[in-house]
């Protein structure tokens, strides 16, 4: 396969990708890999792979190709090629929690001597540096890190660095216990979203949302840090963003869990998680949390006691009665019943009817 044909299948599979059919992207990349001759486009197309393992949560996968990637580029000799390779072999060692390895990648990739490409991707590295200090409780060398790569955005003029920098500011913020501030910087990533981000790639706001959530949440704003999660959930699901997916399902369980409502995380959870399987296509385990939302829902008692549908599976108005027993407001308008059907059907004496 020559150079224009790796091109052009190369585009093709991210087409695919970025239309969700991640599958079909993979199979394209794939069959390039085995097939083209072209030293660049085979670094190119590790490079896609990475991208795709890494957003399906697929860490191991990644480092694989990101440890092929760098072999491609040491034979090309190429100093911009060899600083990304090192960049990738960073980022995958930071998603695989080797933070020490993730640290020595940046070292390595800050002392290549390179053209202004390798310059430009500077801030990507002390970015994953950051990360990974963060990952390893040294919190000043943390906020070193993020604060060069947040010079190296302003240098370059790249938005999209800065919103990946000021969602890690935010969490950094939640690990010091200084919620204002984590709750500014995720902020201030959602502004650039929405100033900058018509092009780009909708894990951006579902990133900048998910830490929002989680600032909200800590300073006790549940109803605002719900909201923001499931909009960040809802992307997560529509681009099988795996990792995230998982990161919106413990928050979940927090924010219910602040509302000392613990019941409804365990529905919470198999509900979403029905979505994910079906995403997925494993029809057992569909089945199986279909299975266990219903015996939630009926150990809850979420079901309207007139019509015996349940409360929540769609959008209907509810009612609900001084005694706590929820209904649908049109079961209850066209029953006409004075006071609540529950309480006076459990109050009947037996043979009284």
């Amino acid at each position: 396969m020559g150079q224009d044909q790796t091109k052009h299948q190369i585009e093709k599979g991210l087409r695919l990708y970025q239309s969700n059919q991640t599958e079909k992207a993979l199979h394209v990349w794939t069959k390039v890999l085995e097939k083209t001759s072209d030293p660049g486009g085979k670094f190119r197309v590790l490079g896609c792979l990475i991208t795709a393992h890494s957003e399906m949560g697929k860490y191991k996968d990644m480092l694989k190709y990101a440890l092929n990637q760098i072999d491609t580029a040491r034979e090309m000799e190429d100093p911009d090629y060899l600083t990304e390779g090192y960049l990738n072999l960073a980022r995958s060692n930071e998603k695989l929690c080797d933070f020490q390895k993730t640290v020595s990648y940046c070292k390595t990739c800050l002392n290549m001597q390179g053209t202004t490409v390798s310059l430009q991707l500077n801030g990507q590295v002390c970015l994953s540096m950051g990360n990974a200090f963060l990952g390893l409780s040294v919190f000043q060398k943390a906020l070193e890190s993020y604060e060069k790569a947040l010079r190296y955005a302003h240098n370059n003029d790249d938005k999209m660095l800065e919103c990946r920098v000021c969602c890690s500011l935010g969490n950094i913020y939640v690990q010091l216990k200084d919620y204002e501030k984590a709750l500014f910087f995720p902020c201030k990533a959602a502004e650039l979203v929405n100033d900058y981000g018509k092009g780009w790639s909708l894990k951006y706001r579902a990133m900048s949302q998910y830490h929002m959530s989680v600032a909200y949440r800590k300073l006790e704003r549940l109803a605002d840090a719900m909201e923001c999660c499931e909009e960040s959930m809802k992307i997560a699901l529509q681009h099988g963003d795996r990792p995230l997916q998982a990161l919106c399902l413990q928050n979940f369980a927090d924010i219910h869990r602040c509302r000392h409502d613990v019941d409804l995380v365990t529905l919470k959870v198999h509900c979403l998680s029905e979505q994910i399987y079906r995403n997925q296509g494993k029809q057992e385990e569909v089945r199986e949390q279909v299975v266990k939302f219903l015996q939630c829902v009926e150990e809850l008692e979420l079901y309207c006691g007139m019509c015996g549908e349940s409360i929540g599976d769609r959008d209907q108005k509810l009612q609900a009665l001084p005694c706590s027993h929820v209904f649908h407001l049109k079961c209850l308008q066209t029953n006409g019943t004075k006071g609540c059907p529950k309480c006076f059907k459990s109050s009947m004496k037996p043979g009284f009817v």
